[in-house]
């Protein structure tokens, strides 16, 4: 044995023994993509605010949130090639760069149009790092370690759904609005600081080819379809040129984006994934019902701090409520799909959901914290339920060497639906507020207001109390409040509609039995009726390496790590 293969040898020795403190830093990098997520959703109205924040519009904050889940969501997949291609060490450490810069110009923009750039490249830098944690997490656990280490990832996302509106909520009690964007800044050079220190210079496993004309397409033709989801509750007729033509423009780039993964050779999306059943509607399940949560969450942050007159400390409290029950739905959704069936498991938590969502048409500014909370915990729970049997379906019938892509389109579909979730849900907020405020009649003390105040009263509710409150007109306050309830009932009905469809999907998409398809051609599946093809959901959970928590098609072999799995 030469002296190199000796040194390359004992290296490889030496990784795992460092494999938790490995395992700490990229959980708490990976923690950072959640962290800043659910800090924004107690932000939302800060930042609207005229004095306070930026004076931001409704569709502003629209772009603010999509912003970032755009890019994400669109150099996902381009962000797995280049952890291959460069190692996942590298990546992450760019990927971090750029999240912590992109967040320390956030924090200082001037104006909502500075903001919403940085978030995008936020979202480039979260898309980068999300594949990297994971790859490294896959090449430097022992196998035997890997399910365990693996499942520790995923349940980040809990921790930073859970922390990030109470640390928001704290920094917005005191401190300015920026603060909830800066404080990203440390914790990024923290992490800097533990990959150069415990991670090991990982070669990626094969050198993949980047598809850049499929990224521009991807990105811009879901960036056409927001504007003109956007723009129609802007005020905007659907048949004009800011609606009607983005909208056609990117469906059109989105099609061309399909046809060229049909003839690619290395295409970023797989499309021979969709030939399963069962991975076709559960990417649809998934796709609404991250459509539905995220609207949800984007009204419900308004609502709490506006006729509930929550302070944001208060309202990131309550919102807790959400993420504990992700978590604990997220741990009983194995045994649930045993005794139940995956299908009937992921239609009960989506039910749920929509039951919540219903439950809204009723909310005042006189409802009890505690059942805003209780409504809160059961939509979380619902949520959780759904994640872990619908995952376990999609990869099932999912070859080995095509499992990196699968689960890359898992992350991809949830991110596109809380993209089209905050602009279909605040469109009609903004439309319906808009369409109200117009036929009310401000008070008295409200008509000598200037154009551009009263524009702004009849166009951002968090503007007229702004404006109330330096007015001291009350009178204006409870117009604006009862304008958005109403605008609020109108978005948690759609929402709910849409969780129902999602319902329907799962009971009739997810019954057929999935079936994955060996290296002979033959097909296999036991027919049990959790539709996987691979009996009930939990039973295949056998600690074996590389896979997800035990639910789904291990992430090795030729598919590779570094595309990417979504925390649940």
């Amino acid at each position: 044995m030469t002296t190199a293969n000796r040194a390359e040898e004992a290296e490889e020795k030496a990784v795992p023994s460092r494999s938790w403190p490995v395992l700490l830093v990229v959980v708490c990098a990976q923690m950072l993509i959640w962290l800043d997520t659910s800090v924004l959703n107690v932000a939302v109205t800060t930042l609207a605010d005229p004095v306070d924040g930026l004076g931001a519009t409704p569709a502003e904050l629209e772009w603010v949130a999509s912003a970032y889940t755009l890019v994400f969501a669109g150099t996902l997949f381009a962000g797995g090639a280049l952890a291959d291609r460069f190692g996942p060490r590298n990546t992450l450490v760019a990927g971090l760069a750029l999240f912590g810069a992109a967040s320390g110009a956030g924090a200082f923009a001037t104006g909502p149009a500075w903001l919403i750039v940085a978030r995008a490249v936020m979202g480039a830098g979260s898309a980068l790092l999300m594949p990297a944690t994971l790859s490294v997490i896959v090449q430097s656990t022992p196998e035997e370690k890997r399910t365990r280490a693996i499942a520790i990832w995923s349940s980040s996302s809990g921790l930073g759904v859970a922390v990030g509106p109470v640390v928001g909520g704290a920094l917005l009690s005191h401190f300015w609005w920026g603060s909830v964007f800066l404080v990203n800044v440390p914790i990024v050079a923290l992490c800097l600081a533990g990959v150069v220190a415990v991670v090991p210079e990982l070669k990626g496993p094969r050198r993949r080819v980047l598809d850049l004309p499929g990224l521009a397409l991807s990105v811009l033709g879901l960036g056409g379809v927001v504007f003109g989801i956007i723009e129609l509750g802007n005020g905007q007729t659907w048949y004009g040129p800011y609606v009607l033509l983005p909208l056609l423009l990117g469906c059109a780039l989105l099609a061309l984006f399909v046809a060229g993964q049909r003839r690619s050779p290395a295409p970023s999306l797989d499309l021979r994934l969709f030939r399963q059943p069962g991975f076709t509607a559960g990417s649809v399940v998934l796709l609404i019902a991250f459509m539905a949560l995220a609207g949800h969450l984007f009204y419900a942050a308004f609502y709490l701090q506006g006729p509930r007159g929550l302070s944001p400390a208060d309202a990131g409290t309550v919102m807790i409520a959400a993420a504990i029950g992700i978590v604990l739905g997220s741990q009983a959704s194995p045994a649930l799909s045993r005794l139940l069936s995956a299908r009937w498991t992921v239609a009960a938590g989506v039910l749920a959901t929509a039951a919540t969502y219903v439950g809204y048409l009723w909310f005042d500014g006189r409802t009890p914290i505690l059942t805003v909370a209780a409504l809160l915990w059961v939509q979380g729970f619902g949520m959780g339920l759904v994640g872990t049997p619908v995952t376990a379906v999609m990869m099932s019938g999912v070859p080995p060497h095509l499992a990196g892509a699968g689960s890359a389109v898992n992350s991809v579909t949830r991110q596109v639906g809380g993209t089209l979730g905050v602009a279909m849900t605040g469109s009609i907020l903004s439309g319906v507020y808009r369409e109200r405020m117009t036929d009310a009649e401000l008070p008295g003390g409200a008509r000598g207001l200037t154009p551009d105040a009263e524009e702004q009263a009849r166009t951002s509710a968090e503007a007229a109390r702004s404006l109330a409150g330096s007015l001291r007109l009350p009178e204006l306050a409870a117009t604006a409040d009862r304008a958005f309830l109403d605008a609020m009932y109108a978005a948690t009905f759609w929402t709910a509609v849409l969780a129902l469809v999602g319902f329907a999907v799962g009971v009739v998409g997810l019954r057929t039995r999935n079936v994955s398809t060996g290296s002979d051609g033959g097909r296999k599946g036991s027919g049990d009726d959790d539709g996987t093809g691979n009996g009930p959901v939990g039973l295949r959970d056998r600690g074996e390496p590389g896979d997800r928590a035990g639910h789904g098609t291990p992430l090795r072999g030729g598919g590779g790590p570094g595309h990417g799995d979504v925390p649940r």
